[in-house]
């Protein structure tokens, strides 16, 4: 089973994703963390990022400085498109390859995949289901000057970047409201894929009716 996950910044996704792992055992990709990767000296998309960004991104041991290159592009909608475009498709690729790894690997296991933008991936026709991640703003707005020490206007200026709400929940299966207690997103999981035990039962039971 592959499940996608996304929801704007500050919702909270890890919360959902560190249940999803210790719970239910869940393999779990981070377009993200694949992308930096991706950015690396040497790796795919390194070249392109500093052809076009040029050199004043790139730190003294020539690795991407993504706290500079993050600046660039959400002041400039333009040049995070060119971002976007020079990435996407290498962290696509790499997706669609990890997770042919790891069903080769357990043919069983479940599989759960986080990014902000899931739908027009090359991958998204995986999923059985999709969720979206709500928080209220406000408490968005907590978590960031909390865990990052941003601003009130870097905040705005980065959910604004992002989808709608709207947008988010009219291609989502499933949402998951974030802004409670760790308890209550713990249980509007369960709703959606039963006890643990019972889960990893269900799986192994759609596995054989293949």
């Amino acid at each position: 089973m592959i499940i996608g996950i996304t929801g704007g910044v500050g919702s909270g996704k890890s919360e959902v994703l560190n249940i999803l792992k210790e719970d239910y055992k869940a393999d779990i990709i981070i377009a993200d963390q694949v992308a930096h990767e991706l950015m690396e000296p040497g790796a795919v998309s390194y070249n392109g990022i500093v052809e076009y960004f040029g050199k004043t991104i790139l730190k003294e041991d020539k690795t991407i400085d993504r706290g500079i290159l993050g600046e660039i592009v959400f002041q400039n909608p333009e040049k995070l498109q060119k971002l976007n475009q020079i990435t996407h498709k290498n962290v696509d690729k790499e997706i669609l390859k990890r997770i042919e790894d790891i069903q080769k690997k357990n043919p069983e296991g479940f599989i759960v995949c986080e990014a902000a933008l899931l739908v027009g991936a090359e991958y998204e026709s995986l999923f059985q289901q999709l969720w979206y991640i709500f928080t209220r703003e406000n408490i968005r707005f907590e978590r960031l000057k909390k865990s990052r020490g941003y601003s009130d206007e870097k905040i705005r200026q980065m959910i604004s970047s992002q989808k709608s709400e709207e947008e988010f929940k009219r291609q989502a299966t499933h949402l998951i409201d974030n802004s409670g207690k760790i308890e209550d997103t713990r249980r509007q999981i369960m709703e959606i894929l039963g006890e643990p035990m019972g889960f990893k039962c269900l799986l192994t039971h759609l596995m054989y009716e293949k």
